[in-house]
């Protein structure tokens, strides 16, 4: 069984973003909720909803060959994009899950010209378009196979914009001693400023806010 814990603003977003992560339907996980989360005073002050996700061992599962999941996610995938009317290539690479921070098996690159409507303000659209591929697939094949989809590799561009940010944000929080509140973000880029000031000597972050005007606040320490 393998286990993880997730945060979000509500536990309902919290199970999406583990079904998300796992790839598997949410009758599949085993969800223990550690915390419902509360709203703040005008944003700040809250508490995020913290849950604890179990999902059965692949053994669980008949065993899917690379071959097999390959074939039946570029039908899934080319139906989509037909559906869509865009014209791309799709380059699928089995991943080494101890080497990606979403512990994906399968890595999904699109990509072809104009493709900014697959990935969508705030790569709105891109984060749907993976949730549905892992849907389909896993209902498909009946086993959880989990799976990243890209496009014209946005996602490390993305994320190593927010770490750059985070880091620049930090030094001017650290020279001038006042809060920085970053435009909002969705739970996953929030997760990225967090993760890259985690350790920070002397600034610490928060997120603030609600629904999709949730952002980060970059504070001093005390």
């Amino acid at each position: 069984m393998e286990t993880r814990e997730f945060t979000a603003k509500s536990v309902a977003e919290a199970i999406q973003q583990a079904v998300l992560l796992f790839g598997v339907p949410q009758d599949d996980l085993e969800v223990e909720v550690l915390s419902e989360g509360r709203s703040g005073m005008f944003g700040i002050g809250g508490e995020e909803a913290k849950i604890r996700v179990v999902v059965p061992d692949d053994e669980e599962y008949e065993d899917i060959s690379d071959d097999e999941v390959t074939a039946t996610l570029e039908e899934i995938i080319v139906n989509l994009l037909e559906l869509m009317q865009v014209d791309a290539t799709i380059d699928i690479k089995p991943t080494d899950s101890q080497q990606v921070q979403d512990s994906s098996e399968f890595t999904v690159d699109i990509t072809g010209e104009d493709l900014g409507i697959l990935i969508g303000r705030r790569g709105e659209t891109l984060a749907a378009l993976q949730f549905m591929v892992n849907l389909m697939l896993n209902k498909q094949l009946g086993a959880p196979v989990r799976i990243t989809v890209d496009v014209e590799g946005y996602k490390q561009r993305r994320a190593a914009s927010l770490r750059s940010l985070a880091l620049r944000i930090a030094e001017r929080v650290d020279s001038q001693h006042q809060p920085v509140t970053l435009e909002a973000m969705p739970p996953n880029e929030r997760r990225i400023v967090h993760l890259s000031l985690k350790d920070h000597p002397t600034v610490t972050s928060q997120s603030i806010g609600e629904g999709d005007s949730r952002k980060v606040m970059i504070i001093p320490k005390r």
